[in-house]
């Protein structure tokens, strides 16, 4: 699913506006990424939680040239899923198969 599906879907929800929707599905965005650059975490119950992990400096390769990357500590972002949400999937994936 792309941003623009998931504004139609919000669309298709009620009384809104394309632009309304885009609205609501930015600002959804912008909470999460704004909690996760302030290092805070996102629990949306029966969803799942997006946090951010450290990675420690590690030394890389450079796959063209094979040579030696230093790669610096850095933080990633991570979904993790909530166990209705991996049930919900699990369940849907058994009965279509």
């Amino acid at each position: 699913m792309t941003k623009a599906e998931l504004v139609d879907q919000v669309t298709a929800l009620g009384d809104l506006t394309r632009r309304d929707s885009e609205v609501i599905v930015e600002t959804f965005f912008e909470g999460v990424i704004g909690a996760l650059k302030a290092d805070d975490k996102v629990e949306i119950r029966g969803f799942g939680s997006f946090r951010t992990r450290q990675r420690n400096p590690r030394t890389g390769r450079n796959p063209k040239t094979g040579d030696k990357v230093d790669v610096p500590a850095k933080r990633v972002p991570y979904f993790k899923p909530s166990k209705e949400l991996r049930d919900l999937v699990n369940v849907a994936k058994s009965e279509t198969a």
